[in-house]
C-alpha cells in the first residue's frame, strides 16, 4: 500500500510544480474558483487644474487719475472711460415748460429736488468696457466694441457693477433718477434744452427719424417678428454732447437707473433715492434717455418709463 502512495505522489507532485511555475490557479473540489485582479483603469482628466503649478488668469491691471475738469479718468485692461464731475445744484424736476404739449401724466407735478455733487459716465456703458470686466457679452448684442450695452436686465447691471467695484475699490452704481435727469439736463450748466442738449433732436440724438431699420445682424427676438427689420445701435459719441459733455443722454439706447419706479410728488426732496420698495400693482425700476428705435418725444429729457427689473433690452449709464 505504501508503495503504491509513493508513485501516485511521484506522478502528482511534478504537475503541481509546473501550474505554480506557469501561473495558473488550481481549482479544487468544492471550492470557488479565484477571481482574476483587473488591470487598474486610467483616470480621466478632469481639466480641473489644481494649484500646485498652475496659474489663475490675472485680473485687468486698473489705474485712475483726475484731469484738468475734475473728471475722473479709468483705465482697466486696454479700456479707458471718463466719470464727468456734475456739481451739486437744485432743478425743476420731470413736467417743466420747455417740454411742450408732449407731457406724459407720470411726468407730473413738477417738483424742486437738490442733489449733492457726484459723477456721471460720460457714455453709456459699452461692449468693451463690460467684456473687460465681465468676460463676455450678452448673447443678443450685436457685436462691436464701441457700442453700447443694450441686452441688459437691471439684475445684470448690478452684477457687472459690483464686479467693476471689486475690481476698481470705487463705489459704482447706477445713477439715481433724479442725478440722471440733472445730468441730462445739462446740471448747473443747463440752458433749459427739451432734449439732451439741444431743441434739435438731429444733432445730439440716434432716434427713430435718423436710424433707418436694417436685416443685418438682427437679434433673435426681431427674426422671430419677420416684416420688423432691426435698427442698428450707435457707437457711443458720434453725435453732440450737452451741456456737462456727455454724450447719448438722448436717443442711442435707454438706461437703467436706479430707483423703483413711483408716481412723483410735488414737495421738495433732497438727493431722493426714490421709494423703498416697488409698488404692488407695477415692481418696475426705472430706466430713462429714449432710444434710436422711438420717436422724439420719448427721447425728453423729462420722459420716464420703467420695466421689471430681469427684463432686457436697456443699457445702462454709470454713477460715482
Amino acid at each position: 500500500m505504501k508503495k503504491y502512495l509513493i508513485i501516485l505522489l511521484m506522478a502528482v507532485l511534478p504537475t503541481l510544480a509546473l501550474a505554480q511555475q506557469a501561473g495558473q490557479h488550481i481549482t479544487r473540489p468544492g471550492k470557488a474558483k479565484p477571481k482574476t485582479e483587473k488591470p487598474a483603469t486610467p483616470k480621466k482628466k478632469t481639466g480641473i487644474k489644481h494649484n500646485s503649478g498652475s496659474r489663475q488668469s490675472a485680473p485687468p491691471s486698473v489705474s485712475s487719475y483726475t484731469d484738468s475738469y475734475g473728471n475722473k479718468v479709468f483705465n482697466i485692461g486696454n479700456v479707458q472711460f471718463t466719470m464727468v464731475k456734475v456739481d451739486g445744484g437744485t432743478f425743476m424736476m420731470g413736467a417743466t415748460s420747455e417740454q411742450g404739449s408732449e407731457i406724459f401724466d407720470s411726468e407730473k407735478p413738477a417738483h424742486k429736488v437738490t442733489l449733492s455733487s457726484y459723477y456721471i459716465g460720460q457714455t453709456e456703458v459699452t461692449q468693451e468696457l463690460w467684456q473687460v470686466v465681465m468676460g463676455k457679452i450678452p448673447s443678443e448684442e450685436t457685436k462691436g466694441p464701441r457700442l453700447p450695452i443694450t441686452h441688459a436686465t437691471w439684475n445684470d447691471c448690478q452684477t457687472f457693477i459690483n464686479k467693476l467695484n471689486s475690481l476698481t475699490g470705487e463705489n459704482f452704481k447706477l445713477p439715481t433718477e433724479a442725478q440722471w435727469e440733472f445730468a441730462a439736463r445739462g446740471g448747473n450748466k443747463s440752458r433749459g434744452y427739451r432734449y439732451s442738449g439741444s431743441n434739435n433732436l438731429d444733432d445730439v440724438a440716434w432716434y427713430s427719424k435718423n436710424s433707418p431699420r436694417s436685416n443685418l445682424d438682427e437679434p433673435s427676438w426681431y427674426r422671430q417678428n419677420p416684416g420688423k427689420p432691426y435698427r442698428i445701435y450707435k457707437n457711443v459719441a458720434t453725435k453732440q454732447p450737452n451741456e456737462l459733455g456727455l454724450y447719448d443722454m438722448s436717443g442711442n439706447a435707454w438706461e437703467w437707473c436706479y430707483d423703483w419706479q413711483a408716481p412723483y410728488s410735488s414737495s421738495a426732496q433732497t438727493d431722493p433715492i426714490g421709494p423703498s420698495s416697488p409698488a404692488n400693482t407695477t415692481p418696475y425700476r426705472i430706466y430713462r434717455g429714449g432710444s434710436l428705435h422711438h420717436e422724439p418725444k420719448f427721447n425728453r429729457v423729462a420722459f420716464r418709463s420703467g420695466d421689471y427689473p430681469h427684463c432686457t433690452y436697456q443699457g445702462l449709464r454709470l454713477a460715482l
